[in-house]
């Protein structure tokens, strides 16, 4: 008599979900292994991330694994061993062996040469179609049942399945029509399993500037500046915003403070330093981002350059003159200083340096691009299984880690998939 197939259920297939499908499979061969998804297809916030490139993992990975961890923060020696067992040459290697090379861009970011993500997803399927990997769409887990089997919310109704081991990887809120919204951490802490509240990280804020700033620069880009927040600074551009109260969906405008004319502020420099700045808001209640709207000048040589005979020029055009602040640089600099600030080189010198904005408010979850908070860490063995929880393993986004966009977090949802799955197979082999 035929023993039957050991059966694993995959919730989720991001990332992390199908990282470990594929190496899943590789492993167990042997293995009854299904994948399940809320939306209608999968890889959802991949394909969304894949239309401005799929910035995989960065150059930082190959050349300074060391420095490279660091960017995972307070998870850096969590994620240190993972990204040492399957880092970024590793990923490179595996998206190779899919038949889609790479290339690293100027930045240090690294892409598919063919700069989109649905040819690595189609290879990647199809390998997973070929080990016989059941992908189920249109299941949107809900918890467990009475008997311990995993439940579905789908459009036939409630519908359970029966696995000897599971691994849940349903990504974190953000995005939510892309499929996540975050209800599932309900059923895990009604089974005890400690988790943090979602908040948003690689975000945009809410700032303070004068009424109608924003919606008279909404799009605008400030170029080549430095932006700086307590120890951490990040250079290069970022864009002013407007939004009204009404825009934000799912939450009462008259609960909104908007200080500041609805104006925000968006971008990579400005993700780069979300973290630090979202949590001095939670802690202290305010935080002031400094801009250097002249990098590349030291404040001895911005000086020199006021301070040349201005002749019968207007100030606005000195200025322009001399330091080529112009434009909406000239606007950030005019509504942030005063006038008397503006009438001494010193202090004048000095804002151009280093110009003070009040930020007031993360954008919503639903708006930023990744998350913080979720499952704790503390909750997980080095396997990526829930100690409370025998056979039940969690990795991605759902998990409390956070990482700046830049390839860091899809090498640390790669990354943490691949551990799971040696977690699996290692629990499935010691129950035999």
């Amino acid at each position: 008599m035929q023993e039957k197939k050991k059966t694993v259920a995959i919730v989720g297939a991001g990332a992390a979900g199908l990282m470990a499908a594929d190496r899943l499979s590789t492993l167990r061969p042997d293995l009854s292994i299904h994948l399940f998804d809320a939306m209608p297809s999968p890889a959802r916030k991949i394909l969304m991330a894949g239309k401005s490139g799929l910035n995989i993992s960065h150059r930082s990975g190959l050349a300074d694994p060391e420095a490279f961890a660091k960017h995972y923060g307070k998870a850096t020696d969590w994620m240190r061993p993972m990204l040492e067992e399957f880092g970024t040459k590793a990923i490179l290697d595996w998206m190779e062996m899919l038949g889609q090379p790479y290339f690293v861009g100027s930045t240090g970011r690294i892409f598919p040469k063919v700069m989109k993500a649905s040819p690595l997803l189609r290879a990647l399927m199809k390998r997973l179609e070929d080990r016989d990997v059941t992908l189920t769409t249109r299941h949107r887990w809900i918890g467990w049942n009475e008997a311990g089997a995993l439940l579905f919310d789908t459009e036939h109704g409630e519908q359970s399945f029966e696995a000897d081991a599971c691994l849940l990887a349903l990504g974190g809120p953000s995005w939510p029509r892309l499929g996540t919204d975050g209800a599932f951490l309900a059923p895990l802490i009604a089974q005890g399993i400690a988790c943090a509240p979602y908040r948003p990280s690689n975000c945009g804020f809410d700032v303070d500037l004068p009424e109608g700033f924003g919606k008279t620069w909404a799009g605008t880009p400030v170029k080549s500046v430095r932006l700086s927040f307590g120890e951490r600074s990040n250079s290069g551009d970022f864009v002013l915003s407007h939004h009204n109260p009404k825009s934000v969906s799912g939450t009462d405008a008259s609960d909104i403070d908007h200080s500041g004319g609805h104006c925000g502020i968006e971008g990579g420099p400005v993700y780069a330093l979300s973290a630090p700045m979202r949590d001095a808001l939670e802690n202290d209640g305010s935080a002031i981002l400094s801009i250097d709207l002249r990098p590349n000048l030291t404040l001895a040589q911005v000086k020199e350059r006021l301070c040349r005979p201005r002749g019968k020029q207007s100030f606005s055009n000195h200025l322009r003159r001399s330091l080529k602040l112009q434009g909406i640089q000239a606007a950030l600099l005019k509504a942030l200083t005063d006038k008397s600030v503006m009438n001494d080189i010193d202090q004048l010198s000095s804002a151009i340096k280093s110009l003070s904005l009040r930020v007031t408010a993360p954008c919503p979850i639903a708006e930023a691009i990744s998350t913080a908070g979720g499952v704790l860490l503390e909750e997980l063995d080095e396997t990526l299984m829930v100690k409370r929880a025998p056979g039940l393993f969690i990795a991605g986004e759902m998990l409390d880690w956070e990482a700046p966009t830049g390839g860091y977090l899809l090498t640390g949802c790669l990354s943490q998939g691949y551990r799971a799955a040696k977690g699996i197979a290692h629990y499935l082999n010691a129950k035999a």
